[in-house]
């Protein structure tokens, strides 16, 4: 692992999966796995090729029962090239004795590449050397040079290009009783000697798909073509002189009939690959692609954090690049990466878009817009339901509907098990955060008074009418909901699922109720008239969310806020015992329900619930939230709540550890850095056992860069100021970044040695308001300011830290 390169050294077919997981290249409009090009997809290598939001429903029968499920398609791989000496078999690390193998991930070029060294049957030996990359800059097109040389020999290899549509979505072992045949209606050709292709359509969705692939070496070879069920190929034979290197250039180009301005997605392919330069002219644009992304994305953490930071940095602007502007997607909770949660996309958002927010805000707007073109849908889900205003779905899809499945596997039992997660109501409450912190960051007041304002208006409109008043409480209450932890999804011995008045679903929309009547208070008369018409706004509406936003109850019960009403009644587990017996209990759900129990009855969390309110707001605004309910809730009764439900917590989550960090930070700063290790090392070292080589975890590498960029700076984008108000921690004291800020480009933030120094670049802009807790500055273009931290902020003695310090 060095600072802009990662590293894999010798080969392991145990981690092959996680290792392609973790060096997939992509360009926001598509991915492929780091699969080997001479290896099929089986029990170790899975290649994989995503297009963002192309997705295709299936009907799949699981036990005695029919079930449509929607999943993102795995297209036609581009990738292979195999090749073998001689007459002998084709060369592969499982088939060959293999000398040498080295991949490394270069993050600076966007790029993957491979060294290896073969032993053929006779004993001959093969060095090659392979780059690849998906091009950042020409979001349509990827490339594969490769690289053979004869080690004390000489003859002929033979060299085998190919397009494969002979692919399903194989990629998770726990859907293997699911349909996965996605394509239909494959269909290959040649359009000139150095170039096939492949068109098919997805079979329900009825998405077409055109690939094609131009290979040429550097060497004088006549191809031959090669048809095969589902798959074409060009078949090269090279000659070779010992020491001499012999160059083979794939350059291939895909596109889909959810491409604006073609006419056919074959015939766009094909015209692009055959006009693509040359592979220098195509690697110099990639690098300068990716050098402009660096700069507007500007990171340096000097310590051994860095490179992971980094790491998860990249794998972010692959999935949601400057493209993805253009798109009509969501963010897929598992990038572009593999297959598992289907390619759905989940409130995992709520972790990527205020980093976003600071660096990409056109990227920004484009996931919002996702959603605001399924608020239509939102409201049908709603009414449906019986409810007013929008219901947005856990799991989304192509067109916004609810694609949440209804059974999920227990692997550990074998048994198929009710899926209650779409009880998940609180994703609505996310939207509208990731509006309002959008807003908030990129002064964008033109989205936040159309679109932004019906998805926050749609939204506390469900809230209220999901709110019943109880007249003994004398408060309003929300029942057959879940929260984030997934673990509890009904009352012990209930009937039906559900749970009444999750503290995080009950404040959270509260806030959402709060910032709606903020909105339509802020719109100018005209557009406040026709934004109500337009509606069916009743006069009397904003009256009652002002009233719910001040009576949702919030449980307590010990002297803490209690995670749903009913929680401090369940029983205490036995932690100890599980852990002795089982070790990893990240899974506890899955233990209990294999031994016939129920997590249900326990007081035991998959993640952060109630705590994902210390995530998403300060301190102040936390307590200003619970004042607004009737409620003191001191730093005291705060960290006494962080502190009992750290004790009943699994992190079954990778999204656990990053919250946990986040809000240690600021209560108990010696306990925060585990966890932020923790969440740095939840991918690259897999550990929530096997899951990564499904997909890498978006929101916990957004978040991680979202630690560092606020919540160790306590930056906020709030009341047309930058707010801040740091807790260092010693493991990462030093480190800075660049952020855009309405409009300011480039603004500089350092944190080092007890200083905080920020500067904004020069521009035509206005000053920018820097608040502190105890007072405002201003900084104007051009300029640099340096605070100085008072000594309790560079280091507590005791490990704490209070929340509320100056600077």
């Amino acid at each position: 692992m060095r600072d802009w390169t990662w590293e894999y050294e010798g080969y392991d077919p145990a981690q092959e999966r996680l290792r392609e997981s973790l060096c997939t290249l992509g360009n926001g409009y598509f991915a492929t796995r780091g699969a080997a090009p001479e290896c099929t997809a089986d029990s170790v290598h899975y290649p994989g090729t995503y297009a963002a939001g192309c997705y295709n429903r299936l009907i799949s029968d699981v036990a005695g029962r029919r079930f449509e499920n929607e999943d993102m398609a795995n297209l036609p791989n581009w990738l292979p090239l195999r090749f073998r000496t001689g007459s002998g078999s084709w060369l592969s690390p499982d088939t060959h004795r293999l000398l040498d193998h080295h991949q490394a991930l270069d993050m600076r070029a966007g790029a993957l590449v491979r060294t290896l060294r073969y032993e053929d049957e006779d004993g001959r030996r093969l060095r090659v050397r392979q780059l690849r990359l998906v091009h950042m800059a020409h979001p349509h097109l990827a490339l594969l040079r490769t690289e053979f040389t004869a080690e004390g020999w000489s003859g002929e290899i033979e060299v085998e290009s190919a397009l494969d549509g002979a692919v399903a979505n194989t990629g998770v072992e726990r859907y293997g009783q699911l349909a996965g045949r996605h394509l239909t209606h494959v269909h290959t050709g040649t359009s000139a000697s150095d170039t096939m292709w492949l068109r098919c359509r997805t079979s329900t969705s009825d998405i077409r798909v055109g690939l094609a692939a131009r290979t040429v070496a550097d060497v004088p070879a006549e191809p031959t073509i090669r048809h095969e069920d589902l798959r074409v190929a060009h078949v090269l034979r090279l000659p070779l002189a010992a020491g001499r290197t012999v160059t083979v250039d794939k350059t291939a180009a895909l596109h889909t009939s959810r491409d604006r301005a073609i006419s056919d997605p074959l015939h766009a392919a094909v015209d692009r690959v055959s006009r693509a330069p040359d592979f220098d002219a195509l690697l110099a644009s990639h690098r300068t692609a990716w050098r402009q992304l660096w700069r507007t994305a500007e990171l340096d953490v000097p310590n051994s954090s860095g490179p992971v930071l980094r790491l998860h940095l990249f794998h972010v602007l692959q999935t949601l690049s400057p493209h993805t502007a253009d798109l009509d997607v969501g963010v897929p909770a598992r990038g572009l990466h593999g297959e598992a949660y289907r390619g759905h996309v989940f409130w995992d958002e709520l972790f990527v878009l205020p980093y976003l927010n600071l660096h990409f805000p056109e990227v920004s707007r484009a996931l919002l817009t996702y959603r605001h073109r399924r608020l239509e849908r939102a409201c049908f889900a709603a009414r449906d339901a019986g409810r007013a205003g929008a219901m947005y779905p856990w799991q989304s899809g192509s067109n916004g509907r609810e694609e949440t499945q209804q059974l999920h596997l227990n692997p550990r039992s074998g048994r198929w098990l009710p899926d209650h997660s779409r009880l998940q109501h609180h994703v609505g409450s996310a939207i509208a955060y990731n509006v309002w912190q959008y807003c908030e960051a990129s002064g964008d007041t033109e989205f936040l008074h159309t679109k932004g304002a019906e998805m926050l208006l749609q939204i506390a409109r469900f809230w209220a009418d999901a709110a019943a008043y109880d007249e003994t409480l004398g408060r309003y209450r929300i029942r057959g909901v879940v929260g984030p932890d997934e673990y509890h999804d009904a009352y012990p011995e209930a009937k039906e699922p559900g749970l009444v008045d999750n503290t995080y679903t009950n404040v959270a929309a509260a806030w959402v109720l709060a910032r709606a009547l903020d909105v339509l208070h802020s719109l100018p008369e005209p557009r406040r008239r026709d934004l109500a018409e337009r509606m069916g706004l009743d006069d009397g509406e904003p009256a009652t969310w002002e009233e719910v936003s001040r009576k949702l109850h919030v449980p307590f019960h010990a002297g803490v806020i209690s995670q749903f009403e009913g929680y401090g009644e369940l029983a205490e587990l036995d932690w100890d015992r599980y852990r002795d017996r089982y070790g990893d209990i990240r899974r506890l759900d899955r233990i209990l329900e294999a031994e016939g129990d129920t997590v249900n009855r326990y007081q035991a969390s998959k993640q952060a619930d109630v705590l994902m309110l210390g995530y998403l707001f300060s301190p102040a605004e936390l307590q200003g939230l619970f004042r607004r309910l009737g409620h003191e809730v001191d730093d005291t009764i705060w960290q006494r709540t962080v502190d009992y439900y750290l004790r009943r917590t699994s992190h079954g989550s990778t999204l656990s550890s990053l919250v946990h960090g986040w809000v240690l930070a600021r209560v108990r700063r010696a306990e925060a850095w585990t966890f932020c290790q923790e969440a740095l090392a939840s991918d690259i070292a897999d550990l929530q056992g096997g899951t990564t080589g499904e997909g890498i975890h978006l929101g916990a590498m957004a978040g991680t860069l979202d630690l560092v960029q606020r919540g160790l700076t306590g930056l906020e984008t709030r009341g047309g100021a930058l707010r801040l108000n740091p807790v260092p921690l010693p493991e990462l004291s030093e480190y800075g970044f660049a952020i855009r800020y309405q409009g300011h480009w480039g603004v500089r933030l350092r944190l080092r040695a007890g200083e905080l120094q920020i500067t904004v670049p020069e521009s035509d802009r206005s000053p920018i308001d820097i608040a502190l807790p105890d007072r405002t500055v201003s900084v104007a273009p051009g300029e640099s300011c340096t605070l100085t931290l008072p000594q309790e902020q560079r280091q507590d003695e005791d490990g704490t830290t209070a929340t509320g310090h100056s600077v």
